[in-house]
């Protein structure tokens, strides 16, 4: 996976030092992103890993990191509390505005979620917040430790079970959680947010995910998690979450292609294609339009857009459906809808004039057109007729010339 990851430390909750690590991509990232992990995990746990490195591959910067008393990071866990995981969340951003650029998202994972909500107004640099598996209030977390409140409150402390491992609990951590307005800080947290939940997460309900929507205002979007599970152990969810997670941001932080689009002055029909990365990713401009290209994964791309092939094929298709509509249109023929599929392949050809010394293959871009609607047979066929005539088509078919210069 391109991209470069640096370890860092910064001062956090009462001056402990905090264990970080920043993952950021080869090109000038386009905005930073601060996660948050789950509760007692740490900035290593496989979703918070995956979820980084795919947000890495679309252009993004992410800090991600222990708190106080987990991980690398100095402190007692059993002093611990929600306030300061929010405090080091802050701490955090601070140290991003100094070092490199404010995070720009805040992104949190069950717990983790509930501090992102919580440090929103304190990182005014942030335009959105995405939380995953997250409760509506961080009093939720003491459901995974039930059993052991009445001892905790008794005693000052126990000592609890939480995923395997033993964590030491003590009452002022309870007496902090009472003292949260969670409900108050989603009302009025002024970015946008972006909730993801499993409807069948077994450790937060998804009607922990309901009171978060319907508390925060608009623009807030919900997206489900489908088979999940709270942990996103399988590889396919953490990468969902961050393609999702890029293409929300997208509407809130503009990219950089899209700032040198503004001041790269292309005329109506003039396309250029510039690198992204060091690899096969490259970013398209026209006049008014942003687009990636890419290679699949399998032949060492990012496939974080359609290949070079897969452009000719959409031109050609495009081209073709319009062409088929505009004349249908025109002509008052009833079609409802039309749709083509392209595919490009590679044929011998075995007769062909000077095929004799060597054998020649024949190039073919296949169409399939599907026309739907009330359609004569002679319309059918008139329409399949001017799929040919497309711009494009005749373009490709007719005497071609590409020219290539060198300029500064």
């Amino acid at each position: 996976m391109p991209g470069r990851r640096t370890k860092l430390e910064f001062p956090g909750t009462d001056g402990l030092t905090i264990a970080g690590l920043l993952e950021t991509p080869d090109e000038n990232p386009q905005a930073f992103a601060l996660f948050a992990h789950c509760f007692t995990c740490g900035k290593d746990v496989v979703a918070a890993s995956r979820i980084a490195r795919s947000l890495v591959a679309r252009g993004y910067a992410v800090l991600r990191f222990d708190f106080t008393g987990l991980g690398s990071s100095d402190g007692d866990f059993a002093n611990s509390n929600f306030s300061s995981n929010v405090a080091d969340l802050v701490h955090a951003a601070d140290y991003l505005r100094e070092h490199y650029r404010a995070p720009a998202l805040l992104i949190g994972h069950s717990l983790g979620g509930a501090a992102v909500l919580a440090a929103a107004h304190a990182v005014p640099e942030a335009v959105g917040v995405v939380t995953i598996g997250a409760p509506a209030t961080p009093e939720h977390v003491t459901k995974q430790f039930a059993c052991d409140v009445e001892a905790i409150e008794a005693q000052g402390s126990a000592q609890v079970s939480l995923a395997g491992r033993p964590f030491t609990i003590k009452k002022q951590f309870l007496d902090d959680l009472e003292e949260q307005n969670q409900q108050g800080k989603i009302a009025q947290l002024k970015k946008a947010l972006l909730v993801f939940h499993s409807p069948v997460d077994l450790t937060v309900s998804i009607n922990e995910a309901e009171k978060i929507y319907r508390t925060a205002k608009h623009p807030k979007s919900f997206v489900s998690l489908d088979d999940a599970d709270h942990l996103l152990t399988k590889a396919r969810d953490s990468e969902y979450v961050a393609t999702i997670t890029a293409a929300w941001a997208s509407r809130f932080i503009p990219e950089a292609e899209t700032v040198a689009l503004q001041t790269t002055s292309l005329n109506k029909g003039h396309v250029m294609v510039a690198e992204k990365n060091k690899q096969f990713t490259r970013t398209v401009l026209s006049d008014s339009h942003v687009w990636l290209a890419d290679e699949p994964t399998s032949v060492g791309g990012g496939d974080l857009g359609p290949d070079p092939y897969e452009h000719l094929l959409a031109a050609l298709g495009t081209c073709t459906s319009m062409t088929i509509r505009m004349y249908a249109n025109r002509k008052k023929i009833s079609l409802d809808d039309v749709s083509v599929e392209l595919h490009h392949d590679r044929q011998h050809v075995k007769d062909c004039e000077g095929c004799d010394a060597e054998p020649r293959k024949l190039e073919v871009l296949q169409k399939y057109v599907t026309l739907k609607g009330d359609l004569s047979e002679q319309e059918r066929q008139r329409l399949l007729e001017i799929a040919d005539r497309c711009p494009v088509h005749q373009t490709l078919h007719g005497d071609l010339a590409i020219r290539t210069e060198l300029i500064d």
